[in-house]
């Protein structure tokens, strides 16, 4: 049942929404659940097979009876080895086979031939690499339960009575709503009385803050100002423009594709290899204890462990540099992007509007005229009004008294200065012929642009952009030469007009203007399917796109929503970043196939004394742990600064 309005009313979360939220996160609870109980479980497993093989140790140094030494080590295989090599069977039945599968059958061989100790060791290299591996692999909650977070559980709808609170769920079509200051609009609508600003640049991309008044459309998800706003719903709460993304955004985590991993790439021909050399060892010598040294000597820990260690290392110099790294596969992926795809607004550009033209009569000074615009822009919260400002700054101008001043909606802004009634507002609100200075070419979609009446005569007209970041072209043109990013794309939900001026200046060539949420998906996986993709993006439409594409990275903390469907969060606006991230990916992976090939070839030589009789399996799992050792110093070079992270 609906209660009356009330502060407290507004803070409680008893409704379907609420539950549907509780739902979300109960959903990213049991996704992260059992991520987090297999990286404590193997790091028990490690413990317990390192605490074993200590015990059996220790008891060689005292008068305990020969046959008691081996019994901490069998404990280790039961207790340790049996869970690996269950999960191991798993995977296998699934058709996964993977670099590990040679340690499971490593472990195997070594229990049924005695060959307790070996086994122990490959217990605690297996564990230890995947305990690695899981915490490197830990991620933040959910996105959906991120984006279900961000919306109201309740909206308020107004009745003859007063004020009522309702579930989302029981919105219908037509409902007055209220829109409280702060707020987040609850479903899509027209405005029926007020007039403020609403915010959405989550959704729409557009930079700017947007004016609304009655008639102004509203979309579920964005913003309100410092206004209250009455609006009239024209969705239900499921079929609104945010319940959209929310669908996109759950299709895309359904769909992502799993990618190998680096260690798995490998593994694929170096575990038939082994394989082979330690059937033929069999074979030759006709005792199955050269199988088992074989297949111990040949247990792939600097896959296991070394890899890991160098995305932890990577993970950790990201962090000293700014970038969080949401999902550590990007590291070893985004070397492998061919085509790199853009959002426009707060990424190629600053995300805030500019004065970049200024056209007057021959009879009128320009900075006074802009001086005139200042002294009443500082009145208003106007989108448009803060770049006024700063032009007049810049320039040193001094503001004047304004008095009279009023905003009506529709009326633009009015107001007297030194004694000259001026007005600014838009040309779509002047006459057809309308007289302009010459040389006043308008933007064709209008919006980023304004009219200075001066006692009802054109005093100037206005052109604003959202300037592109100067370091721009710079990082564009050089991604092809240095990054082998081949093919660049500029997708953006702004006009045609805007998006092909700042591809132009930035020097992309292929554009796709005014596209939705759902139709950046489609591009990004359309593209996909075609080569490897670098999404970079920064508002919660694009937060599908970054999931779709092989590796998506987030520029900024506009939106925490954007952060979680990233694989990579760049917390400084800044290309410079992007591009240190490229070059700690691309170290990274240099260095992980540096210790991982030398550790293999190692392990091939000792492989080659096991088949000869020359390495028994205890002596081969101490001779992979030497290897292993040489593999991991080798990687931990990943966590040290380089000189120099940038080349543009």
């Amino acid at each position: 049942m609906a209660a009356p309005l009330s502060p407290s009313s507004r803070l409680s979360p008893a409704s379907p929404s609420a539950k549907t939220d509780e739902a979300a996160s109960t959903e990213s609870r049991s996704r992260a659940g059992p991520e987090r109980a297999a990286g404590i479980g193997n790091t028990l497993i490690a413990l317990l097979a390192l605490s074993c093989i200590a015990a059996s140790l220790a008891l060689r140094w005292t008068e305990t009876p020969p046959q008691t030494f081996d019994l901490p080590l069998m404990i280790a295989l039961g207790l340790g080895g049996g869970p690996l090599v269950a999960g191991l069977l798993v995977r296998v039945a699934k058709r996964e086979f993977g670099s590990d599968l040679l340690a499971g059958l490593a472990m195997v061989s070594a229990a049924i031939q005695g060959e307790y100790l070996a086994g122990a060791l490959v217990v605690l290299m297996l564990s230890g690499g995947q305990a690695l591996e899981a915490f490197a692999v830990r991620r933040a909650s959910s996105v959906l339960a991120a984006l279900a977070k961000r919306m109201p559980s309740v909206g308020h709808r107004r009745h003859a009575s007063g004020v009522m609170d309702v579930p989302l769920a029981q919105i219908e079509i037509g409902d007055e709503l209220l829109v409280f200051p702060h707020e987040i609009c609850p479903v899509d609508g027209i405005v029926t009385d007020g007039h403020g600003m609403m915010d959405e640049s989550y959704l729409t991309g557009e930079p700017f803050m947007i004016t609304k008044a009655p008639g102004s459309e509203v979309l579920s998800g964005s913003l309100n100002g410092e206004a209250l706003l009455t609006i009239r719903s024209q969705r239900r709460a499921e079929d609104s423009r945010y319940a959209k993304i929310v669908k996109v955004m759950e299709a895309s985590e359904q769909d992502r594709p799993r990618l190998r991993r680096l260690g798995d790439k490998l593994g694929a021909w170096y575990t038939p290899l082994a394989l082979v050399i330690a059937v033929v060892a069999w074979a030759i010598s006709g005792h199955p204890r050269e199988f088992v040294a074989v297949l111990v000597v040949a247990t792939p820990c600097p896959l296991l462990i070394a890899i890991p260690v160098s995305i932890i290392g990577s993970i950790s110099l990201c962090a000293k540099r700014g970038i969080i790294i949401k999902r550590p596969i990007v590291l070893e992926l985004v070397s492998t992007c061919r085509t790199g795809i853009f959002d426009k607004t707060g990424t190629l550009t600053y995300g805030e509007p500019t004065l970049t033209a200024m056209v007057v009569p021959p009879d009128i000074d320009r900075c006074e005229a802009l001086g005139w615009a200042a002294s009443l822009e500082r009145y208003s919260k106007h989108p448009l009004a803060e770049a006024v400002l700063k032009a007049a700054e810049v320039r040193g101008i001094q503001l004047h008294d304004a008095t009279q001043i009023s905003e009506k909606p529709g009326e633009g802004l009015c107001g007297v200065v030194d004694g000259k009634q001026l007005q600014l507002t838009s040309r779509r609100k002047l006459p057809a012929n309308f007289y302009y200075p010459e040389g006043a070419k308008f933007n064709e979609g209008g919006g980023l642009e304004c009219v200075l009446l001066m006692n009802g005569r054109c005093a100037a007209v206005m052109q604003f952009r959202d300037e592109p970041r100067r370091d721009g072209m710079a990082f564009v043109q050089h991604l092809g030469k240095k990054h082998g990013i081949d093919r660049l794309m500029l997708v953006s939900g702004d006009r045609r007009q805007e998006v092909e001026y700042l591809a132009g200046q930035v020097g992309i060539t292929e554009v796709h203007a005014g596209q939705s949420p759902e139709q950046k998906v489609e591009i990004v996986r359309h593209e996909t399917e075609r080569a490897p993709t670098l999404y970079v993006g920064d508002g919660i439409n694009d937060a599908p796109a970054l999931t779709a594409a092989t590796v998506g990275i987030a520029l900024g903390q506009r939106s925490d929503i954007t952060g979680e469907a990233a694989g990579a969060v760049i917390l400084e606006t800044s290309l410079k970043r992007v591009d240190e991230f490229l070059h700690i990916s691309r170290r990274m992976r240099r260095i992980a196939l540096q210790s991982a090939i030398g550790g293999m070839a190692l392990s091939i030589i000792g492989m080659g004394f096991a088949a000869a009789g020359l390495l028994p399996p205890v002596a081969g799992a101490v001779a992979q742990e030497v290897i292993d050792v040489l593999a991991v110093l080798n990687a931990l070079r990943v966590a040290r600064m380089p000189r120099t992270l940038t080349d543009f």
